[in-house]
């Protein structure tokens, strides 16, 4: 099998580095923007995130099985303990902004259920109901919540295969799944449906908090956004505002700390940072300098490009070089300054649904990806 690095690399020195300055330079003047069309997410009410911010929880809901007749069922406390064998260790599946993350079988339904101490608030139930009423099948569904035992839970349905980091990260535990170039661009593309859904709210409903570990895939490996509207609420249910440290994060745009605030290019930017990392296969959180501009990006690929170090290993033999080309190129542009040059979510799924679609009708025609030695430099050279 040719190793990755004679695909992404084998430019010397600084003739290469020079290509590619070269070639970011005419991407970042010169991309031309995308086409426009109608989104193809699901519709939910979006009066409701108004009446939630007035502190008024939507009037009706219907959903899956454990719902109540007025959207998202309370559970008692007892319910979930039973569920999760009193939320023992072995029940406990991870960690994420809400807190502590049980896998339970709740009335014969597998479940996830996040765990927050907390005293019972009227805002965390009208921010449930809202957040339940959301129904997209690229967003996880809120079924239900708790408010006992001094904790706040709120429960969702249950993805087996776990979140993206499983399938890319070397953990340790088990061997990354084996995910083809293909495949990576439907789930990127299922997450910008999710994201595109609740910018689609009116007024929009910014996720905040978006990454790789909040990107959980099904059975089928389709991709579902988890926590949408989860930062809002526990805006909504804390004392104080969480504040924003100044601390490395690839997911979060520079811009936030110098505006103070969320918008959705901040969502693009991390959608952006999700793309280097199903295009790299690592956990770029734990290798990326911090980047505020366009130079400071280039200079990191630049970095990853002289290593013959970008393209993940396992994607060799499964992708066309014009295929992964444009996502790079996506990815950068999501995460370009100033935030206004960003494409809007819609825009981003449009553009991956054609990357994908070309990158289907090219590998069936010709049964095989890229498998000859490329130049990093060629990645951005234009078309």
């Amino acid at each position: 099998m040719v190793k990755v690095a004679t695909i992404v690399g084998g430019a010397a020195g600084t003739l290469a580095l020079m290509a590619v300055i070269m070639g970011f330079f005419w991407f970042f003047k010169s991309c031309k923007s995308f086409s426009n069309r109608a989104s193809e997410t699901g519709s939910s009410d979006p009066s409701t995130l108004t009446e939630w911010n007035r502190g008024v929880g939507p009037s009706s809901s219907a959903g899956p099985s454990l719902y109540g007749p007025q959207g998202a069922k309370e559970f008692m406390l007892e319910e979930l303990e039973q569920a999760t064998k009193q939320f023992a260790e072995s029940s406990l599946i991870g960690y994420g902004s809400f807190g502590l993350v049980y896998k339970g079988l709740l009335r014969d339904v597998v479940v996830a259920i996040k765990r927050h101490p907390g005293i019972p608030r009227p805002e965390f139930v009208a921010g449930v109901m809202y957040l339940s009423e959301i129904q997209h099948r690229n967003l996880v569904t809120l079924l239900g919540y708790c408010q006992e035992g001094g904790s706040q839970m709120l429960v969702y349905e249950y993805l087996p295969n776990g979140s993206m980091c499983n399938h890319l990260y070397d953990t340790g535990r088990e061997a990354p799944t084996r995910l083809e170039f293909k495949q990576r661009l439907s789930i990127a593309l299922g997450a910008a449906r999710g994201l595109c859904h609740l910018h689609g709210l009116k007024p929009p409903l910014i996720h905040k908090n978006f990454k790789t570990g909040n990107v959980l895939v099904d059975e089928d490996f389709i991709a579902k956004v988890a926590d949408a509207g989860v930062s809002m609420l526990l805006e909504k249910i804390e004392e104080a505002s969480p504040s924003y440290t100044s601390s490395v994060n690839i997911f979060r745009d520079p811009e936030v700390e110098v505006l103070g605030s969320f918008t959705e290019t901040s969502d693009v930017y991390s959608f952006g940072a999700f793309l280097l990392e199903l295009i790299t296969g690592q956990d770029e959180a734990m290798h990326i300098n911090y980047m505020g501009s366009n130079e400071s990006l280039i200079q990191w690929v630049q970095s990853r490009l002289s290593c013959n170090d970008f393209v993940d290993h396992r994607l060799v033999g499964s992708f066309t070089m014009d295929g992964i080309k444009d996502m790079i190129k996506l990815a950068l542009k999501c995460m370009s300054f100033p935030g206004e040059r960003r494409p809007d979510m819609n825009t981003v799924s449009i553009e991956l649904e054609r990357i994908r679609e070309n990158e289907m009708e090219m590998t069936t025609v010709k049964s095989e990806g890229t498998a000859k030695i490329a130049l990093g430099s060629e990645l951005f050279a234009s078309k």
